[in-house]
């Protein structure tokens, strides 16, 4: 492939050089101006943060492509992980706010379950009718979503504060042995949980009837370019969320927006490379791929972000906030028993596409009512 050929390719990733560029000189500028200045900058940054999270997930999809499942939705999930671990973190220096990782991992979970799965369900009910899954994989990401928030933000509503250091060193240690036994599953004797053989007819109707997450030179270069573009994605990524956070914060500073939009904001600038990829899976009936983002995001996100943060909190001596509002904890068990139910059988449908993006919805109006 010619250099020509991989700068087109990644013009999307060179564009958000200069804006980072521009933003870090034209930041106490746009400081100065008003509110309403702030907030747009602040959103035209979110889009292009959104656009390089797109190809650095792209290219998560080619090496996903060349590794195959269960491998290939691994680094998707742990991609998106990674970039929203790295959002919140750097949005955390600017915000004082002791429930934003809470609200985020909160409101991920709420977005990938409800929003993703939800929305995919429905559209590939719509299309396809019935649509086939490994029913393993659904269950056993559903126990242990609900096994990691229960650990890590329902128990320490009970923690007395003068232990908090005590149960966040235990938090870390159980998600680490929680992530080591899922990834022994995973990628080990028990990979079957989350991979579907489709037949054959199936497999050439979907290859001739979808889009290709890749263009098939790109998917046959070699795989250091993809990690190579993955790398210097979340750099780019890092830099603009730090601008981001400062102009967002300003902007929003005195509005009235709900005190948790900072928290959406991260969980949907991570999440929407995963939707794109979701709704081509469950338009090309591939509901295995879909649940495997859907509920392998929600999990990751759990069961990585969590010891990154406490970790945090524990050097710096100063506790977030984990523990659920009554809200949000009626909507989790409300989601997992819905999900539990949902992906009990092996075939998803319509229906239960339209019961999770209704709960999608009431989280948006839950938002907008400040719960």
């Amino acid at each position: 492939m010619s250099i020509a050929t991989t700068l087109k390719q990644e013009r999307m990733l060179l564009a958000a050089v200069p804006c980072a560029a521009l933003a870090y000189f034209a930041e106490h500028a746009v400081m100065e101006q008003s509110k309403a200045v702030s907030f747009i900058v602040a959103a035209a940054l979110i889009g292009v943060i959104i656009l390089v999270s797109m190809r650095v997930a792209h290219h998560a999809e080619i090496l996903a492509a060349k590794v195959g499942d269960p491998y290939g939705t691994m680094i998707l999930t742990l991609s998106a992980v990674a970039v929203e671990v790295l959002i919140l973190a750097i949005i955390m220096q600017e915000s004082s706010s002791p429930t934003l990782v809470r609200d985020t991992i909160y409101s991920a979970v709420m977005i990938d379950i409800n929003g993703i799965l939800g929305l995919a369900a429905l559209l590939g009910g719509l299309k396809h009718g019935e649509q086939p899954y490994n029913d393993d994989s659904g269950k056993t990401y559903g126990v242990m979503i609900l096994t990691a928030m229960g650990i890590s933000m329902i128990v320490p509503e009970f923690i007395p504060g003068e232990s908090w250091h005590i149960y966040s060193a235990f938090t870390i240690c159980a998600m680490i042995v929680l992530y080591a036994l899922f990834l022994k599953m995973q990628v080990g004797p028990h990979s079957y949980f989350f991979s579907y053989s489709y037949p054959r007819s199936e497999r050439k109707k979907a290859t001739s009837s979808g889009t290709p997450a890749a263009e098939p030179d790109e998917e046959d270069g070699p795989a250091t370019k993809s990690i190579t573009v993955i790398l210097l994605g979340v750099v780019i990524i890092g830099v603009l969320a730090e601008f981001m956070s400062a102009f967002l914060g300003n902007g929003l500073e005195g509005s009235g927006a709900p005190v948790a939009l900072m928290a959406v904001v991260v969980a949907t600038i991570s999440a929407a490379p995963e939707i794109m990829t979701a709704m081509r899976s469950a338009l090309r009936n591939r509901m295995q791929s879909v649940v495997n983002i859907a509920m392998g995001a929600s999990l990751s996100t759990v069961i990585l972000t969590v010891p990154v943060m406490e970790a945090i909190a524990l050097y710096t001596g100063q506790p977030f906030i984990m523990a659920m509002t009554p809200v949000q904890t009626v909507m989790v068990f409300i989601t997992l028993i819905a999900a539990a139910i949902n992906l009990n059988d092996g075939e998803t449908n319509a229906i239960e596409g339209m019961t999770h993006f209704i709960l999608f919805a009431t989280f948006i109006m839950l938002l907008f009512l400040g719960l």
